[in-house]
């Protein structure tokens, strides 16, 4: 895997003879265009917007000369705060940005360039010219120039607007919409907006214009005598025309101009953009390229294609509004973790540099869509996670912003899913490219997948319209040195996401799944009856063959079924060998993966000459697991694009088997998060328990342990049972948060690992409720180089007075100083299981040094002490050899690589700890510790007579002599 400010898609949808209902969260806030307020709320003062529809002040009380009456005014502003209130409705994905999350607050206006009639008449039909960025023949078109005079000096009336799937369609009509609300279009009086596809579901019902205005907004009835008269005041808004199947020859729609004749829906459609009823009014269409032919020219007055952010600047602008919302309170989650200001900044900083490189994901957030799906994946993988929310969850819902309710033809009779004609089409062309490990696909490839089994002129249809409305949303001309003329995905992961829900919709057949099917299929609609009539033959013909074919009836349904079921394995199969790829087992995790493709990655880059990189498709997996859960086939039902809960329970099963039998292999860090974050994006604790039974050791050493990354480990390990033999979380960085949210998990744990991590004194108050919590078994803890101080000592000293489990400790190089080692000494006896502690390399003293081995020598269970490299003059390291030649029993203290005259045991000890922290350590200090240690070994080696200790002594010098040479200093 390599490598959105964007308003989702409109999914209206009529509720005319339906009874209210409050709006579902998961549902777009357009799709309660037509529901009532429960109470109104006065119009607010203009928010704050970026590319405005008009500048000029809001319009007074009375509105111009035509609703002068006070009634009609009223109506009028009643019918601004609906309107309003309305479209201010945030869905579930954009409530994930905070409270104080406003729509109109962010938005930033998509470029619109003019187009002429003759261009439309003449659409390109090569694959590599829809790729193209428009013509800039003529100038662009702010909102508030859309019915300025045309070239000749005409009236525009009628103005349609253009764009394919993704490019703010939706985004510009809400747009206009609250513009109007809050003031900023004076030039219109009076704003009506329509959804086509809520008329559509009208069908040839009789109802005249005056009924479906009064009937969606209630407040206008009143106006409607008056809309005859407001002429160009008057503003119609016709959102997704190309749901309306519209006729404009005479013979199929009949002239009326009367508004409160009752005709179909549609008809009404075409007599107001006749100019034949209502002919001084406004307005305003948006369509699919594909539907633009649906309206004579000769009733358009001005054509704009809308381009999207084809302006570097615009994108910058868009991701720096939308992620420098602030963060909310409630959504800090339990472990209180928020984005910081200056990590808001930081981000928006990194994909600025990324986006002026002109790379591949400049192209993609040629569409504001994608520039939203960027930003939800940031605020993903950087910010709080709502609870349930998985990356699978983020690009479903991405599609059903973009896809909901949306057919690819509606003159089509199939009335086929836009989404699933992609699933077949796009998942078919992604899932070739990750079986052959390519991203980059020629032109052949694209219309091989595309064209592939078409046979009738009406698919032939249905891929031209396709080909223009959503290829363009899926795939991008690649701008990467080297493979020009290519196509690739628009974001990388969407490739991944494709092709696993290809796979999961049962799309991919074999020849002989395909034949086996429909002879399956034709078996069971005759078998019953052949059967009956074979048994009747059996009983009055001495037939003998009679009865095996009776039986061979029953076993071909038998035999289809083994073959889908070893198809499933086969697919579970290459998915658990792609999570477990060898060739992937030292690259980052996916999730850093997933944040370095987006925001780029710092130092030098690749030379074009240098031999290119394994593809590498380790999301595939993950959104194969993630498609299978519950929620995403909910929301993926609703985009035509169902998945049975059989098929999914097979799947699941087939992924459980191999899971099971390959993933008891201990598996490197980073591949062993990417196993964890499957089971997270599959959302199914009883399968991961299963699956995670034999799990005995975590470790996850070395990997940055984000928030959300801390929320996947305790989402699938925190409700396990079984104890974890050790828990390895060293040098992940770590933070008080981080600790909270993994409590669940840290509480299996016997041992636990948490060096390296910068953890301070504040981290020692959660460390300190782990030891007291009544589920802890930790038996082992290790918090060396963590700047713990003797403030944070004091803490755990707290937590190891009420703990039974505790017996090692290791608090080596945590700052704790002689006052650390004092509070030590005057607080171990209030622990009576510890048998091993390490404060070595602390700073301390010989007071401090001396009374803590004291103490140590006095408690019952304590074994051994560890004081090595601390501020020990040559009489506090002879007076602690002293003791513990003197006292009989006790804990061992270990202060030296010596023991007397002779090596002491645990000389390696010493050595192995200053080796793995010889990068980490101060190594001037280290050097100075090490060369009093050597000058120690030789006096001992001059003072001894024994030959065996003389070599033993030589041996350690020479280690000794080894580590100072790393170091740089003298190793002589």
């Amino acid at each position: 895997m390599k490598w959105g400010y964007h308003l989702p898609r409109a999914s209206w949808v009529s509720v005319l003879g339906r009874t209210p209902q409050p709006p579902d969260e998961r549902i777009p806030f357009l799709i309660h265009w037509n529901w009532p307020l429960k109470g109104e709320r006065p119009l607010g003062p203009p928010r704050r917007h970026h590319g405005s529809s008009a500048g000029s002040a809001p319009p007074s009380g009375r509105h111009g000369q035509l609703f002068r009456s006070i009634s009609a005014s009223e109506a009028i502003q009643q019918h601004r705060r609906n309107l309003a209130e309305w479209f201010s409705r945030l869905p579930r994905e954009e409530r994930q940005f905070g409270p104080t999350f406003a729509l109109d607050t962010v938005h930033v206006d998509p470029v619109i360039r003019e187009s002429t009639p003759d261009e439309l008449l003449h659409p390109p039909v090569e694959l590599a010219l829809e790729h193209q960025p428009p013509s800039a023949g003529l100038p662009p078109l702010a909102l508030s120039q859309l019915f300025d005079p045309d070239a000749c000096g005409r009236r525009v009336q009628t103005v349609v607007l253009y764009g394919t799937v993704g490019t703010g369609k939706s985004t510009l009509v809400r747009k206009m919409v609250l513009d109007w609300c809050y003031g900023r279009l004076p030039a219109f009086e009076l704003l009506i907006p329509f959804s086509c596809e809520d008329l559509s579901s009208l069908g040839p019902t009789p109802a005249s214009l005056c009924q479906l205005v009064a009937q969606r907004y209630t407040p206008l009835k009143d106006v409607l005598p008056l809309m005859a008269a407001a002429g160009s005041r008057l503003l119609f808004v016709l959102h997704g025309l190309e749901r309306l199947n519209l006729d404009f020859r005479l013979a199929g729609t009949g002239l009326c101009s009367d508004p409160e004749e009752p005709e179909a829906p549609a008809a009404v459609i075409v007599n107001l953009l006749r100019k034949y009823m209502l002919p001084e009014a406004s307005i305003l269409v948006t369509t699919r390229p594909s539907a633009i032919g649906r309206i004579p020219s000769k009733y358009v007055g001005r054509y704009g294609e809308i381009c999207g952010f084809s302006d570097t600047n615009l994108q910058k602008l868009y991701f720096q509004l939308r992620l420098n919302q602030p963060d909310c309170g409630h959504g800090a989650g339990p472990a209180g973790v928020s984005a910081t200001l200056a990590q808001r900044d930081n981000l928006v900083q990194m994909l600025s540099r990324n986006l002026e490189g002109h790379h591949q994901i400049a192209t993609a957030c040629f569409l504001p869509s994608y520039c939203w799906l960027v930003c939800a994946t940031l605020h993903f993988l950087h910010a709080p996670t709502p609870a349930g929310q998985t990356l699978t969850s983020i690009y479903t819902s991405f599609l059903r912003l973009n896809f909901s309710g949306e057919t690819l033809d509606s003159t089509d009779p199939s009335n086929l899913s836009l989404m699933a004609y992609a699933a077949r089409t796009m998942g078919k062309l992604a899932y070739e490219g990750v079986s052959s490990r390519k991203t980059y696909f020629s032109e052949e490839d694209v219309c091989g997948c595309l064209e592939a089994g078409i046979k009738t002129e009406e698919e032939f249809q249905l891929l031209h319209v396709f080909r223009r409305d959503a290829l363009r949303f899926f795939l991008a001309p690649c701008v990467e040195p080297g493979h020009s003329g290519t196509f690739v995905f628009t974001v990388p992961a969407m490739q991944e996401y494709l092709a696993a829900l290809y796979i999961v919709l049962g799309l991919r057949k074999t020849t002989l799944q395909r034949v086996g099917k429909e002879v399956a299929e034709l078996v069971g609609r005759v078998g019953e009856d052949v059967s009956l009539v074979l048994g009747i033959m059996a009983k009055l013909l001495p037939l003998r063959a009679l009865p095996l074919l009776f039986n061979l009836l029953k076993v071909v349904p038998r035999v289809f079924g083994r073959v889908v079921g070893k198809s499933r394995e086969a697919v579970a199969q290459a998915m658990v060998l792609e999570m477990f790829r060898e060739e992937d087992y030292y690259n980052d995790d996916v999730l850093d993966q997933m944040g370095a493709s987006i925001l780029g990655v710092e130092g030098p880059r690749r030379h074009p000459d240098d031999p290119p990189e394994d593809e590498v498709f380790e999301l595939f997996p993950m959104f194969m697991g993630g498609l299978l859960s519950a929620h995403n086939r909910a929301v993926l039902a609703q985009l035509g694009c169902p998945i049975k809960n059989l098929d999914a329970l097979e799947n699941a099963q087939a992924i459980k088997k191999k899971l099971g039998k390959l993933g008891r292999q201990v598996l490197p860090p980073s591949e062993l998060l990417d196993h964890l974050f499957f089971h997270y994006e599959f959302q199914n604790q009883r399968f991961s328990a299963e699956v995670l039974s034999s799990l005995r050791q975590l470790n996850l050493a070395g990997v940055r342990m984000t928030p959300l990354k801390c929320t996947v480990v305790t989402a699938v390990l925190g409700s396990g049972r079984h104890a974890l033999d050790e828990v390895n979380l060293a040098s992940c960085q770590l933070d008080p948060a981080g600790l909270r949210t993994l409590m669940p998990v840290l509480l299996r744990a016997r041992k636990l690992g948490l060096q390296l991590n910068s953890l301070g004194p504040e981290a020692c108050r959660d460390l300190r409720d782990l030891l007291l919590h009544d589920q802890c078994q930790i038996t082992t803890l290790r918090l060396s180089n963590n700047p713990l101080t003797a403030a944070g000592v004091a803490l755990l000293m707290e937590g190891l007075a009420g703990n039974t489990s505790l017996t090692h400790l290791s608090l080596l190089h945590t700052g704790l100083g002689g006052e650390g080692l004092e509070l030590l000494a005057a607080q171990l006896n209030c622990n009576q299981q510890l048998q091993e502690l390490n404060v070595a390399y602390n700073g301390a003293g010989d007071q401090a040094a001396l009374a803590l081995a004291k103490a140590a020598r006095e408690h019952p269970s304590l074994e051994l002490l560890h004081l090595y490299f601390n501020e020990l003059s040559s009489e506090g390291r002879q007076v602690l050899r002293d003791l513990g030649s003197t006292t009989e029993g006790g804990a061992r203290v270990v202060a030296s690589l010596t023991e007397g005259a002779a090596v002491s045991e645990y000389w390696s000890v010493i050595l192995s700890e200053v080796q793995r922290n010889l990068n980490s350590w101060d190594q001037a200090r280290v050097r100075r510790h090490l060369e009093l240690l050597l000058r120690d070994l030789e006096d001992n080696r001059g003072a001894t007579l024994n030959p065996w200790r003389k070599a033993q002594l030589l041996r350690v010098e020479g280690e000794v002599r080894a580590l100072l040479q790393q170091l740089g200093g003298p190793g002589s």
